[in-house]
């Protein structure tokens, strides 16, 4: 089974200095038909205009994944970890007990465009943890999260896995899903067709009972592919 969540269905939200389309429920966006997806809590795609950003908040028992798409993050938390995220990185910060941070675009002049997942932990609790890399564009699918850092992935407290999918024109990829998982799949550029479904710039697609993942790119495609439980 296959469900498509088109772009253009997606929350919205607009502060001026923040443009931000919610995939599932978020802040002052609620549709109670769209609270997530197996332990796959929020897909928010953001804009953030020169000079401006997220100022010092917490979270807690969280997996937070940023994924810089243009642009700039300058990252500081209260674990003594401030960093520059540049386009192309990943972030995941495990919340654990309890941690706060800061998210700014550091450019005078240059919007800053970046995803930010956030995924159930397996258990609550531990320390708060730090990791960021980045993966390069090699073609096909390349893991970037995994609960035990198989090729050197980050590590991710929950038994999930994350994928990048990068696809030129007419190129295909596939993916094995073990008994019982499901899969969602987001579309950041280009035209992809999933298990026979066609998919646009900004759609997402979850899929159960489907053991096998077949991706075709009708225009050249850069995507996320999670592996749930």
């Amino acid at each position: 089974m296959i469900s498509i969540r088109k772009a253009d269905e997606r929350g919205r939200a607009n502060f001026g200095w923040l443009h931000s389309q919610h995939t599932f429920s978020f802040g002052s966006y609620y549709d109670p038909a769209q609270m997530g997806f197996s332990r796959l809590r929020v897909i928010n795609d953001d804009a953030v205009a020169p000079g401006a950003g997220f100022d010092t908040h917490g979270h807690r028992d969280m997996e937070i994944i940023s994924y810089v798409l243009e642009g700039c993050i300058a990252h500081k938390d209260s674990s003594g970890n401030e960093e520059l995220l540049s386009a192309g990185e990943f972030q995941l910060m495990s919340a654990g007990t309890g941690i706060f941070h800061s998210e700014f675009n550091p450019s005078n002049g240059r919007p800053l465009k970046f995803l930010q997942i956030w995924i159930e932990p397996n258990a609550t609790g531990g320390k708060p943890g730090y990791q960021q890399k980045d993966f390069g564009r090699a073609p096909g699918l390349t893991l970037v999260v995994s609960p035990d850092g198989a090729e050197g992935s980050l590590v991710i407290r929950q038994d999930a896995r994350l994928y990048q999918l990068w696809l030129g024109l007419g190129e295909e990829a596939g993916l094995e899903l073990a008994p019982g998982r499901k899969a969602w799949v987001q579309l950041v550029e280009g035209e992809l067709v999933v298990n026979g479904e066609r998919l646009a710039a900004g759609d997402g697609a979850a899929l159960s009972g489907e053991p096998h993942l077949s991706f075709s790119a009708v225009q050249p495609v850069r995507a996320l592919v999670f592996d749930l439980p």
